[in-house]
């Protein structure tokens, strides 16, 4: 591994990275004060301070192109010898552009969308210490420092969530009346925080012990000290503690990536205001999942002659089995916001299973490079279909897309925006980022030697089908067919109309980008996979030994960017979109078969409403975290607490008064009797010690 350039303190270009995060929290501790000078002057602060984070983000660009690298630290808890660091390299520098270019994009749209509530002073503040924990995240040297802006994140996100905590009825989520094996599947915003509080606390609390029984055998918490002296991970391994204890951290990533088991909080977030629904599934939150997999991959891998194989394992296949479920749940839910919701969680999966399966495979770059290339295309398409299902919502009123339909001609930038970013969720062949992004995943999982590579591959393919079926449903529910009645009834009152400019112009941006990458995502990936083969050559000391599937130079092309293509797994790309689009566009669009269809056969109909309860994954999950505890407690109340605790305490009492009543009686106050009593006593001691 080549030396990191050291740094003391706020110097050099390294000041840029610490007001990369810096900059978001002092604008938070800002806002209060600047409310009071006005309106306006509070919600551009709030944009100004964005701005300012993101172009600090972008001044590092170039670093990470030349492959370069800061390393910057200041004194933190002395007694300790812990200190507080910018770790600043390819990955962070990548990371914290996507967070920041987007972030400022939805505060623009949140303008427009937010405008007029009351509670926007408290919104700016939450938004701005959100996207500063999530900078914190990706900018820090150390698993402490890390953990301070994990948890910022869920804090943010908790009052994000419940925003709206008043818990109006229409800002409920989910259908009034669903019941899966007794439990309400719909969910109020207080509610729906609370319960991605604790989720992601689950998975907190394995991410701690993780950190800590490294730092058990380290003696640090920082990434570049761990990487130098791999004695740790030795030790750890002698002990089979190494791969424990990587699982442990990663079930910190489980927890705020929403991957199988603790996936069902993500679902109900969407009580949220659609901005917030936006940051966290696109920008933050969600993605600090995949960044931490991202930073602490290179790690385990690079001590992989230790065998921690198995920790990469566990990493592709939560991400495979997470991105099946969700998506056969986006498959036939009625809201648009959910259906980007179980999207999220599903294409969360791939990036998993990319960079899972890096850690599987000979070419350590190929899959860390795609599942990254795939948290970019995923930023950029999802955040903008985020937004433009805003949009939708405040021209219709209403969450569900049977109240929608037919309102293309009235909203068509929105349609349009929409319809290019769909594509790429859908993964459009050959001119879309979402296309080349999921490309890279299936040839880097066929090209992993892994010996379950097949079935990982099967799955993806699986999931790409179904991604381009429910995507091209939601479009077609949302802007084809036929006004409904919901529609209908309510353009007596207000027409559908298109939003203002400062609402679309953001998720265009973000549609068109989405295209302009696709359009060259084969020159975009080699770019990426040259910037993420240096990265890890230079601090991990990880050599590619096998090219990247899209790689020309190293392939031997002799020009034709499209020779070093994997052709089985773009023929698969191209068949999973062809084939679920096109029935996805005959249901939903073309209306050439019915949606009704499904109903006539006592199997489509079990099917639909097995992944309509949701697996009943979230039935299981009240059933076993809420009701039977409390069920057990009841139990133990009436038949321990209530009958022999609370007995015990009346029991006791009588007989004390019953003994105290016989000595009273022998209290008579004459003397005889009690020197009778103490030659009494004396005697029985003497034949006692006798006997």
């Amino acid at each position: 591994m080549s030396e990191l350039q050291g740094i003391i303190g706020f110097e050099g270009q390294a000041i840029n990275a610490w007001m990369v995060w810096i900059m978001p929290f002092i604008g938070a501790s800002l806002i209060p004060a600047l409310a009071k000078a006005g309106k306006r002057v509070r919600n551009y602060a709030a944009i100004g301070f964005a701005l300012a984070s993101a172009i600090s983000a972008a001044t590092l660009l170039p670093l990470a192109i030349e492959g370069g690298q800061i390393h910057s630290q200041i004194n933190w808890i002395p007694i300790l010898n812990i200190k507080a660091g910018v770790l600043v390299d390819s990955l962070s520098i990548f990371m914290a552009n996507i967070v920041a270019w987007i972030s400022l994009l939805i505060f623009i749209y949140s303008l427009g969308y937010m405008h007029g509530d009351r509670d926007l002073t408290r919104y700016w503040f939450l938004m701005l210490f959100f996207i500063g924990s999530m900078q914190l995240i990706v900018f820090s040297d150390n698993f402490l420092m890390l953990f301070f802006g994990w948890e910022g994140v869920g804090f943010a996100s908790f009052a994000l969530i419940s925003f709206w905590y008043h818990d109006r009825k229409k800002d409920f989520v989910g259908t009034p009346g669903h019941y899966a094996g007794g439990i309400q599947m719909w969910a109020s915003p207080s509610h729906a925080g609370l319960k991605a509080f604790l989720m992601t606390k689950a998975g907190d609390i394995m991410m701690l012990s993780g950190m800590f029984l490294i730092f058990g055998y380290a003696g640090t918490f920082g990434f570049t000290e761990l990487i130098k002296d791999q004695s740790w991970a030795t030790a750890m391994a002698n002990n089979n503690l190494l791969v424990p204890a990587a699982v442990l951290i990663f079930g910190g990533a489980v927890g705020k990536s929403a991957q199988f088991p603790l996936n069902e909080w993500l679902l109900e977030a969407m009580t949220g205001p659609t901005p917030v629904s936006a940051l966290i599934h696109a920008a933050t939150m969600v993605k600090a999942g995949v960044f931490l997999v991202a930073r602490i991959g290179p790690l385990f891998f690079a001590v992989s002659a230790l065998n921690s194989s198995q920790f990469f394992e566990v990493v592709a296949w939560v991400g495979a089995i997470t991105a099946f479920l969700l998506a056969t749940q986006a498959l036939v839910n009625p809201e648009i916001k959910k259906v980007l919701a179980y999207s999220t969680g599903s294409q969360i999966g791939l990036m998993m299973m990319g960079l899972g399966i890096a850690g599987l495979s000979a070419s350590f770059v190929d899959g860390y490079t795609a599942g990254l290339f795939h948290l970019m295309s995923h930023a950029m398409f999802k955040a903008s279909l985020f937004m433009g299902a805003g949009a939708v919502l405040h021209a219709v009123g209403s969450r569900f897309m049977t109240d929608m339909g037919g309102i293309r001609g009235k909203m068509k930038k929105t349609f349009l925006f929409m319809m290019m970013a769909g594509l790429s969720l859908a993964a459009a062949p050959f001119i879309t980022s979402g296309f080349w992004s999921k490309d890279a995943i299936l040839a880097a999982v066929l090209e992993s030697g892994y010996h379950y590579s097949w079935a990982l591959f099967a799955i993806a393919v699986m999931v790409s089908f179904m991604t381009a079926f429910y995507t091209f449903r939601m479009l077609g529910m949302t802007f084809f067919g036929d006004k409904s009645k919901f529609i209908q009834k309510s353009e007596s009152s207000h027409q559908v109309h298109e939003v203002r400019a400062v609402m679309w112009v953001p998720f265009a941006i973000l549609a068109v980008a989405s295209i302009a990458v696709g359009l060259i995502g084969f020159v975009f990936e080699d770019q990426l996979t040259e910037m993420f083969s240096a990265y890890l050559a230079n601090s991990f000391g990880i050599h590619s030994t096998v090219s990247v599937g899209h790689e020309i130079q190293s392939k031997g092309g002799s020009g034709t960017p499209f020779e070093g293509l994997n052709p089985i797994a773009v023929t698969a790309s191209v068949g999973a979109f062809a084939l679920g689009a096109l029935l996805g566009g005959l249901v939903y669009m073309k209306r050439v078969i019915s949606p009704q269809i499904v109903s006539k056969s006592i199997i489509s109909r079990a099917v639909w409403k097995f992944f309509y309860n949701r697996w009943y994954l979230n039935t299981a999950l009240y059933w076993g975290a809420v009701i039977g505890p409390l069920a057990i407690y009841r139990i133990v109340w009436r038949y321990f607490e209530s009958t022999i605790i609370d007995g015990i305490n009346p029991g006791l009492q009588g007989t004390m008064t019953y003994f105290s009543r016989v000595i009273k009686a022998g209290q008579t106050g004459i003397a005889q009797t009690y020197l009778f009593v103490f030659a009494a006593g004396i005697i029985i001691i003497i034949m006692l010690l006798f006997l």
